[in-house]
């Protein structure tokens, strides 16, 4: 009886913010941020709390979690988790409400209001959580504005359940990531709110983004240069501006983007929907590229390849090739309803295939028009016969 007793009471001591289970050969351990000094008021910047939890369970042995924890508020400002951890694998549970400072009030990085560098293997799960970017303290300012959420080599990432909502500028920024799976996200602005991209992937490989909701003020999905192997499916955007290429070869770039699907997704008083946008003057390509079952309600330009991004000439560019639009269906709030625009050394294999495209106004007509495009087009309205062979 002494023997236990001696052991309750080591117990006892044991730090608090150790929750830990043990397997055969596994310890989990629970890392919680109230523990480490949060206070979730929602006034108080709890910044320091969330870096020195990280910095437990990022260098601690065995499998651990972060916990941020229901029914708190918690003030962040600019932090970057680092990776190079010690821990063999790193889980995040967001229940509780994370919400960033005003403009006035922020402090540190303007690029970002938290940052992965370099963790890899890391699991985000944001069930029952939020992330509030205070955007709208934001959106008037001239200014450099900051991304909520941004990934900079990870790989092997998996994030799902997650909502945020207010972004200053884009919600989410994947970069130079490879292998990464983002389901269930959720993600809100209001659409007149300035370039609050929904998530912008860049010089990335095997990205897949699925089953989210997405409403903000610019592109719900962006992908750019140097991007291939994208998936996106079953993606609700609007408002927005569409899921999008590009821009590709701003400030003469050399990019290329291959390999992107985008499938099942729905479009929904957007202002574009499937569309390519490079810059001239820039160089590189986009090939291999799919649009296939969309469903539109009211979207402006619901199909677009516009090779005069933000110009009027465009010499050669970047080089658009294989490229298929199938299976769209549903109403455009523009007479535009395709618009195929290439450069002067035109873009090649472009498959136009059951596409059945109304204007939203009953009465009017919608129409495609081609600049310098080359391909098919079967079981199309409107008649795009402008695409040549």
């Amino acid at each position: 009886m002494q023997r236990l007793i001696t052991g309750l009471l080591v117990l006892a001591f044991v730090s608090p913010y150790l929750c830990i289970s043990s397997f055969v050969g596994t310890t989990n351990t629970v890392y919680n941020v109230i523990d480490f000094g949060a206070i979730g008021s929602g006034t108080v910047d709890d910044s320091q709390a969330f870096l020195k939890a990280w910095q437990q369970t990022c260098g601690t042995q065995g499998d651990n979690t972060l916990l941020i924890p229901a029914g708190k508020v918690f003030l962040v400002n600019s932090i970057t988790m680092s990776g190079n951890c010690t821990a063999t694998s790193i889980s995040i549970q967001l229940q509780g409400e994370i919400v960033a400072p005003t403009k006035n009030a922020w402090v540190g990085n303007s690029l970002n209001l938290i940052m992965f560098n370099k963790v890899n293997g890391l699991t985000i799960d944001g069930s029952g959580g939020l992330i509030d970017g205070t955007g709208s303290t934001w959106w008037g300012c001239n200014c450099p504005r900051p991304a909520v959420l941004t990934f900079q080599s990870c790989n092997n990432l998996s994030v799902k359940s997650l909502t945020i909502i207010n972004s200053p500028k884009a919600h989410i920024h994947i970069n130079s990531c490879m292998g990464a799976i983002f389901s269930y996200i959720n993600i809100s602005s209001p659409g007149n709110t300035p370039n609050t991209d929904g998530i912008d992937i860049y010089y990335s490989q095997n990205i897949r983004i699925e089953d989210s909701t997405i409403a903000s003020g610019d592109d719900c999905i962006a992908i750019t240069g140097d991007s291939s192997y994208i998936n996106a499916t079953r993606i609700a955007c609007g408002p927005g501006h569409g899921i999008s290429i590009g821009s590709l070869g701003r400030d003469d770039a050399y990019n290329t983007v291959e390999e992107v699907y985008v499938q099942n997704c729905s479009f929904t008083n957007t202002k574009n929907a499937a569309r390519i946008k490079t810059w001239p003057n820039g160089s590189g390509f986009a090939k291999k590229i799919t649009f296939e079952q969309i469903t539109l309600s009211q979207s402006g330009n619901p199909i677009l390849i516009d090779q005069y991004y933000n110009q009027y000439l465009v010499q050669e560019g970047v080089q658009l090739s294989e490229v298929t639009f199938s299976g769209f269906q549903g109403t455009s709030a523009t007479d535009h309803a395709i618009t195929l625009n290439c450069s002067s050394s035109g873009c090649f294999n472009i498959v136009l295939d059951q596409i059945n495209i109304v204007s939203s106004k009953p009465g009017k007509p919608a129409y495609c028009s081609c600049i310098n495009a080359h391909g098919t087009a079967t079981d199309t309205v409107p008649d795009c016969s402008c695409l040549s062979t």
